[in-house]
């Protein structure tokens, strides 16, 4: 029997006396937001390394000494589970001569040694070897431990913040308690990855969070039916804190989802959590939506999808015929990138506009541009 994700005793996201948007308003951003290398310079040092992003999932180190190599905006880190089980990552980033340390994940490592002059590190990045240590001052050594990254788990992932320990609030006041309650509730901890798909983008990153950020460009691009749409413009829209949440039912169920208000049996929900991960919940599986950037004007594009393991024959057919029916979703949100991409040049390119239901949008951006402003 697989685990159905049900409500509970959270709160209603759905029903007499919720909103359906937050009193945010419509907005407009100048494109450069998008466009200048400048600001995403900025953005790299000021907003991302200064995040909790996902790296992997906790199963693909499940032991001592296993550790994945991650890479994107501009850095490259290594995280590994310790001998007490728990994880550690560091920058991969040798502190002889500035070459990568591990260039490929792996499993089962002791220690970690650099291929130019075999400096050797720990799982925890301390620099543990140098061969002819005695031609060294060793006030250069004392502190050529490779930089640490800030680790921890939750959900079954593993996130990492880039700039180390301290510069972000614990991992659990950052996804905040409304949607450590809510995303929670799926257990996705049990929960095993069925697939992964990839793409390189000539998008900035801020344009795939914006694409899975609003419900306005079903109708339009994914062409859905008549009763999608109607039933669509009752989704209901929050933000907590730096993050946010989108709840759209499925079509046809409006009557029973105000009647149970048991919103993850009878919609799609959407959890952002800033800034690059996006949870697109169905009852039966879960895609991460999540953008990897890589410059300005370059993004890696990443659609994992987790199913409930132990499923019979009914669940694996109904949802992996979902399942390939999303990624024709995702393809075709894919596309319109690339076409955002063809005009990101042009003279006529000025302004972003955000409608009121497009407040989650409007909500990521304040965030992105106060962190901007909060690091000067």
């Amino acid at each position: 029997m697989v685990y159905v994700p049900h409500r509970g005793d959270l709160p209603a996201r759905f029903g007499e006396g919720v909103p359906l948007i937050p009193d945010i308003g419509p907005a407009e951003l100048d494109s450069s937001v998008y466009t200048d290398p400048a600001r995403f310079e900025a953005e790299r040092r000021k907003v991302l390394n200064r995040s909790w992003q996902i790296i992997c999932r906790s199963s693909e180190i499940p032991g001592t000494g296993d550790h994945v190599v991650w890479e994107g905006q501009g850095e490259t880190i290594v995280v590994s589970r310790r001998r007490d089980g728990g994880v550690s990552g560091f920058h991969n980033v040798c502190q002889h001569r500035g070459a990568r340390i591990v260039p490929r994940s792996g499993l089962g490592a002791r220690r970690f040694t650099c291929r130019w002059h075999s400096w050797s590190y720990d799982l925890e990045g301390t620099l543990v070897g140098v061969p002819d240590r005695e031609d060294f001052d060793e006030r250069q050594l004392k502190d050529a431990c490779a930089p640490p990254v800030e680790c921890a788990e939750w959900g079954g992932w593993v996130w990492a913040v880039l700039a180390g320990p301290g510069v972000a609030p614990p991992l659990a006041d950052w996804i905040g308690a409304e949607i450590v309650a809510d995303l929670g509730v799926y257990r996705m901890e049990d929960m095993v990855l069925h697939d992964k798909l990839t793409w390189e983008l000539e998008a900035n990153w801020k344009v795939v969070i914006d694409g899975f950020n609003e419900n306005y460009h079903a109708a339009h691009l994914h062409k859905i039916s008549a009763q999608d749409v109607k039933d669509g413009r009752f989704s209901t829209y929050f933000v907590f804190g730096r993050n946010g949440m989108m709840v759209v039912p499925y079509k046809g169920v409006l009557p029973e989802l105000n009647r149970t208000l048991d919103h993850q049996s009878l919609a799609i929900c959407h959890y952002t959590i800033f800034p690059t991960a996006v949870f697109n919940n169905n009852p039966g599986h879960i895609q991460l939506f999540r953008s990897v950037p890589i410059a300005v004007d370059r993004t890696r594009f990443e659609t994992w999808e987790l199913w409930y393991p132990g499923g019979d024959d009914e669940y694996l057919e109904k949802t992996g015929a979902h399942w390939e029916r999303l990624k024709g979703v995702v393809a075709e949100d894919v596309g319109i990138y690339q076409e955002w991409a063809a005009a990101r040049r042009s003279t006529a390119y000025r302004r972003n506009v955000f409608n009121n239901r497009e407040c989650k949008l409007t909500h990521f951006h304040r965030v992105v541009q106060d962190m901007l402003d909060a690091n000067d």
